[in-house]
């Protein structure tokens, strides 16, 4: 034992209290806990407008090699392109930072309205393919390459994509 110790022991001798000292008072002991209620302030949640508009870059594409994966007939969804497509066939590439999976609003298999575009290019597009992950904002427009030489090949900025809602018919009322 050390002296400070030692010292303290004998300067401070511990004290025995006995046990109905330590007991609660019968009032005390008999109170049981009641419910408070405790208000919270709920703030309302920001819900994005559902019909959102994005302005993307666009560009044409046809299913080869060079512009696609080693299986340039199959898209990222799994659909197989036509061998005879062409631009009337109405199906899109977007880039990963448009797609839900990476963050994005948009989900393979959705229709999305694409205007901005040249040469009859504007329309309703199935989302079926996504991009190089080295884009962002940008979407492919499918063609075929016999299209393209006869100049439909083209880079357009400020193309402006949105969720399809179709327009709902009119009814008498």
């Amino acid at each position: 034992m050390s002296i400070a110790l030692l010292l303290l022991t004998f300067l401070f001798p511990p004290r025995t209290v006995s046990s109905t000292a330590l007991a609660l008072p019968s009032t005390v002991a008999t109170l049981t806990p009641r419910p408070v209620a405790v208000s919270l302030p709920v703030l309302p949640v920001k819900k994005a407008p559902e019909m959102l508009s994005y302005k993307v870059t666009a560009t044409t594409y046809w299913p080869e090699v060079g512009q696609t994966d080693d299986h340039p007939m199959e898209t990222a969804d799994g659909s197989i392109i036509p061998e005879r497509h062409s631009s009337k066939t109405r199906w899109l590439a977007v880039s990963r930072d448009l797609l839900s999976k990476w963050g994005g609003p948009f989900k393979f298999g959705e229709k999305v309205r694409v205007t901005g575009l040249a040469n009859g290019l504007d329309g309703v597009y199935i989302i079926h393919d996504t991009m190089n992950r080295r884009y962002r904002h940008c979407v492919d427009v499918l063609v075929n390459e016999k299209e393209c030489k006869n100049g439909l090949e083209g880079r357009w900025t400020g193309i402006q994509l949105r969720k399809y809602a179709p327009e709902s018919a009119w009814q008498a009322g």
